[in-house]
């Protein structure tokens, strides 16, 4: 760090957007029928709040799907789930063009991608031609039919998802297609609470609690709004930038990491950590960032954006394990 001066909070008294509780409502009704998996909704949230998109990787029946199923319920967004299949083609998600054999004019039929939420279950499973269709819907916000174009709704969010165990019959993510997804989560098995909780909720022919909408899609825009409002210390955006660079030149920070990194992270890495530590410090009531944020949140902003070599492969090393050795050995602010 090249400023080591400590950490002034702004006033703690200034007043929190009335969205944000709004917010927090939407939290409590979620968790209603999703156990065990605050994280995931929390970065969901993060995503919905900073515009972008999420990339889940977990094995089946984790209730990814009623995750974001909720989400959608609890502020009344239209949600289509895309199940991606090797014989999936592009016009499957964006539409086509339909003939009318009456009038001889062709006619656009728009598809699922017209929506608020997206979950692509199981993008790797689709070929190529078919992720970058999705892709590039996401990053332009507009689909192309013929000669018609057509901006995508607002708010609009893609969840994708991966599995990690089944690779045969799949059609890995290149990076530079991974890295337009704003986080990476990784999601694991509940506890034996959890769990227990999750069978006496779900193990039962009644139908399980009815999810509320409490918030709307103006409160997710205009809480888009407050993020440059939320302080983040100077000292806190040289880490960030420290923390980017030690990814790409560790020797440079005194890390001997360097024969353990293929890439580093891009200045998209540096734009999205600074964006998801002011949408954690939302969610946590704050107004204001302070240096856990950023940790709390690294390393689903970079597990996909630092690419670990074959050396580091080799010993068995993954780019958690490359990330946490750079957060250990850079000094916090």
């Amino acid at each position: 760090m090249s400023d080591n001066q400590p950490i002034i909070l702004p006033d703690k008294s200034i007043e929190l957007p009335k969205e944000l509780k709004k917010i927090l409502e939407i939290e409590k009704e979620i968790r209603k029928v999703l156990i065990g998996q605050d994280k995931l909704v929390n970065r969901l949230l993060i995503g919905l709040i900073c515009n972008q998109h999420v990339l889940i990787e977990g094995v089946p029946g984790l209730a990814k799907t009623l995750s974001v199923s909720s989400l959608s319920q609890t502020l009344g967004l239209d949600f289509n789930r895309i199940q991606f299949t090797p014989d999936l083609l592009p016009a499957d998600i964006i539409g086509t063009q339909i003939y009318n054999p009456k009038t001889g004019d062709f006619s656009p039929k728009k598809g699922p991608i017209f929506s608020n939420i997206i979950l692509a279950d199981e993008i790797n499973r689709a070929p190529a031609k078919v992720q970058s269709a999705l892709l590039e819907s996401m990053q332009e916000r507009q689909v192309t039919i013929g000669d018609e174009t057509w901006k995508l709704n607002q708010p609009f969010m893609v969840m994708a998802t991966q599995n990690p165990v089944e690779q045969e019959g799949t059609y890995q993510l290149p990076e530079a297609q991974v890295d337009r997804f704003m986080l990476k989560v990784n999601i694991s098995y509940p506890d034996r609470a959890e769990e227990l909780r999750i069978l006496r909720l779900m193990a039962k022919s009644a139908s399980v609690p009815e999810i509320e909408t409490v918030a709307s899609a103006d409160d997710i825009l205009k809480l888009r709004d407050f993020l440059d409002s939320v302080h983040m210390e100077p000292a806190i955006e040289e880490y960030i930038v420290d923390l980017i660079q030690a990814g790409r030149e560790p020797e440079v920070y005194g890390i001997e990491a360097g024969h353990l990194i293929k890439y580093g992270a891009s200045p998209r890495a540096t734009i999205y950590l600074t964006m998801a530590a002011k949408a954690y410090a939302l969610l946590k009531g704050r107004m204001y960032v302070v240096p856990g944020d950023v940790l709390d949140i690294a390393y689903d902003v970079l597990r996909h954006r630092i690419i670990p070599s074959y050396e580091a492969e080799a010993e068995g090393l993954s780019s958690e394990n490359v990330i946490r050795m750079i957060i250990e050995k850079l000094p916090m602010p």
